[in-house]
């Protein structure tokens, strides 16, 4: 009876344990503070979830007043533009936001949907196409599909987060290398290929961008691509910000650079240049395919809304057919940069519309300097700190579009000069 009781006591003990150990995931959610979350408190509805009112364009509401707004992806300028919106307005008339119902493989598939595929891979220079529902999801997607456990993965270190995440599903092995550093890629292809010569039946993904969007510098797509000499990789683009603003059609940084023939796998999005929702990826015909049997994002997701197809086929043949909304566009980034600079301003390396500008100062200097253009100067734009760049910089980041004016550019300039003094003199300490 003792030994019973004894063997009762610990077992209840155990278990008395194993309770106290439990947390209370909601307890801990409140506790938790993360990268952002930390500032919510402070900065919620104005610098986080700030709301831009009015038609979308160079100058919008914020806070019940007019402010010239450089952190809209509108780069072609197409968001407000009257053929556009007619087109969407007549789509969702003739067929709801509901049409098509289902998934893509089931009962969501389409005429229009299909040729829209067609029409953009050929414009990108690849055999097939197939559409996504967005971005950021669809890239996830097609990392997930492209690779099993064997296979390695080799991506940028400034990739987007949706290329992390990707990466991240894959129960492989990947390396990364140093952002845009060609002598790192090649020390972690001879890793990758190293690790698959001891575990064979695997192969390398090389995942990198063709504008990354924070500092606006190109993936140096040559050098990758002539490291296929050396090494056996596919290799896979994320161009949404090279789509429609980059290479001599606008087909992007591939072509930009001369070797869209060399990337496996193009990926853009209609939420930069084409100032609506979606994306697509594009690339050999069985490569899409397999894609269109394997991609679970939209396996199981309804299928794109006819509206907004129906309003793609407008929103590309504007941007393959009028070149004058890029030729705006570079009017305005040149003009910007270019008067950014001779006001001693670092935009560090950028060679595309998303334009920079660094300061020296720390993160907490950030509110001030944000509020000040804001409410003083009727500049909107948004701000970049420490962990995204280093410590001791602050960075604002702008996005010129074809909407902009030399106007709007000759205003801001001048009201960053002025920052730029006041910044010197300590006033944002």
């Amino acid at each position: 009876m003792v030994k019973v009781f004894f063997i009762f006591a610990v077992l209840q003990k155990v278990v008395i344990n194993i309770n106290y150990n439990i947390v209370d995931i909601f307890k801990k959610l409140d506790t938790s503070k993360t990268d952002l979350g930390k500032f919510r408190a402070s900065v919620h509805g104005y610098m986080t979830f700030p709301k831009l009112e009015g038609e979308i364009g160079p100058v919008m509401k914020f806070n019940g007043k007019d402010v010239i707004t450089w952190s809209v992806n509108n780069y072609l300028g197409l968001a407000n533009h009257p053929d556009v919106k007619k087109a969407d307005a007549d789509a969702a008339a003739k067929y709801g936001m509901a049409y098509p119902m289902g998934a893509r493989m089931m009962t969501g598939n389409t005429k229009y949907h299909e040729e829209l595929e067609q029409k953009l891979a050929t414009f990108v220079g690849k055999e097939k196409g197939y559409l996504l529902n967005y971005g950021y999801q669809g890239m996830v997607s097609i990392i997930d599909s492209l690779v099993d456990r064997k296979d390695v993965i080799v991506y940028d270190s400034d990739s987007h987060a949706c290329i992390l995440d990707g990466s991240r599903l894959h129960m492989g092995k990947r390396f990364v290398f140093k952002h845009n550093d060609m002598d790192s890629l090649d020390k972690q292809l001879a890793h990758a290929t190293k690790y698959l010569e001891k575990n064979p039946g695997g192969g390398i993904l090389v995942i990198s961008e063709g504008v990354f969007g924070m500092e606006g510098d190109l993936g140096n797509l040559k050098a990758i691509t002539d490291l296929k000499d050396k090494y056996e990789f596919r290799l896979f683009i994320d161009d949404a910000h090279g789509f429609g603003t980059m290479g001599e059609t606008g087909a992007g940084t591939g072509e930009h650079f001369g070797v869209q023939d060399k990337v496996d796998v193009y990926f853009g999005t209609f939420a930069k240049s084409m100032a609506g929702i979606g994306a697509f990826v594009a690339s050999d015909k069985h490569i899409i395919e397999y894609l269109q049997y394997t991609m679970r994002s939209q396996i199981f997701a309804k299928s794109l809304p006819m509206p907004m197809v129906m309003g793609a086929f407008k929103r590309l043949d504007m941007l393959m057919n009028e070149p004058e909304h890029k030729k705006k566009l570079w009017d305005i980034v040149n003009s910007l940069q270019k008067g950014l600079k001779e006001q001693g301003f670092n935009l560090g390396v950028t060679e595309s519309p998303v334009t920079p500008v660094f300061f020296d100062g720390e993160a907490e200097m950030v509110i001030e300097i944000t509020k000040d253009l804001r409410e003083n100067y009727g500049i909107f734009c948004s701000a970049v700190v420490y962990p995204v760049i280093p410590k001791g910089k602050i960075m604002l980041r702008l996005i010129p579009t074809a909407t902009h004016t030399q106007e709007h550019v000759e205003k801001t300039i001048a009201a960053f000069a002025e920052i730029k003094v006041k910044l010197a003199n300590g006033a944002y300490a």
